[in-house]
């Protein structure tokens, strides 16, 4: 359980873990240099000799995943933010699920989102694809999204050396794709076991790294996958990924009122519409129109939103310390 930032929340994930139906668990939560007082939000549960507590610097969360699996001694391994909820039955249902076949790395759920910009609550597959088999090719060309709350095999893990320790970002996306490749399977059952809490300021709420991130797993698949049929389908996204990278650098300069360097990047978007073509004409004649027709967007045919939902996965990780 990563904890950046998030101890004034810790308290309801960590006792999420002890109403569990199963209860042969132990939990490590990591304080990985985090700003706020985790050790004295841990503190009511250190009586409980299943929870310990991991201080280190701060490396990001893909080191501090890896730093906790390294320092436990369970055959499979859950992850949970320090800001979610499991249901009381996550551990007795996923556990029966990756048991009931050697052959699964992973097996993730479904859950439900709540907090900022949620309305009411909702299915995280009402919005990110998540039905029929998990395979490497559908994973990669985002048909199906693997929610990080999963729980996986400790052997595969261990195979494939964890979480990739360089990426700021999109590293869950990274490691089902690496497993994948590898030849093992994933399943995802459809019931929402997790209450994913979404907040502002979080790292998801960053496009922009979240988009250099995934951009960076998919140059890395294209490598890794030289010779196989999946390469063309990490090409492909690779391209969309920077498409939609594009987009939105030219629309920040946009916004920030540099329209003679933020133009041509959105001029250079594919699958462009003619109501777009004509919007983009309007803001080459009048610049300063520019940035209020980016605004009312939603009047035109933005052409990264359809890559929204593929690249912008609502997850929070914890950040490095390093701006």
């Amino acid at each position: 359980m990563p904890a950046y930032g998030v101890a004034h929340l810790l308290g309801d994930a960590l006792a999420s873990l002890q109403g569990q139906h199963r209860q042969d668990w132990e939990a490590i939560v990591v304080d990985d240099g985090a700003p706020d007082d985790v050790a004295a939000a841990f503190a009511r549960f250190a009586d409980d000799p299943r929870f310990r507590l991991l201080r280190t610097d701060n490396r990001g969360v893909s080191t501090a995943r890896n730093r906790a699996i390294a320092a436990s001694t369970a055959p499979f391994v859950a992850f949970l933010d320090g800001d979610d909820l499991y249901d009381p039955t996550y551990l007795e249902r996923m556990l029966a699920a990756i048991e009931a076949d050697a052959g699964l790395a992973f097996v993730s759920c479904d859950a439900i989102c709540f907090g900022a910009g949620e309305r009411a609550p909702r299915r995280y597959s009402a919005t990110y694809a998540m039905a029929g088999p998990v395979s490497l090719e559908r994973v990669l060309n985002r048909e199906m999204n693997i929610f990080v709350a999963a729980i996986l095999r400790r052997e595969a893990l261990d195979a494939i050396g964890g979480f990739d320790a360089g990426l700021v970002a999109s590293e869950d996306l990274d490691l089902w794709i690496r497993l994948l490749a590898a030849g093992w399977g994933g399943a995802v059952l459809a019931e929402p076991l997790v209450r994913y809490r979404r907040r502002r300021g979080s790292l998801s709420s960053s496009a922009r790294r979240i988009l250099v991130g995934s951009c960076t797993v998919y140059r890395k698949a294209y490598a890794a996958l030289e010779g196989r049929a999946d390469q063309a389908v990490a090409d492909r996204m690779l391209a969309s990924c920077e498409q939609a990278l594009r987009w939105l650098d030219g629309e920040t300069l946009i916004l920030g009122g540099d329209v003679a360097a933020g133009l041509p990047l959105l001029a250079g978007a594919e699958r462009r519409s003619r109501r777009w073509r004509i919007a983009v004409g309007v803001m080459r004649r009048a610049p300063r129109l520019a940035a209020f027709l980016l605004r009312i967007r939603p009047w035109l045919p933005d052409p990264s939103r359809s890559l929204a939902v593929a690249f912008f996965p609502r997850r929070r990780v914890a950040p490095t310390a390093e701006p």
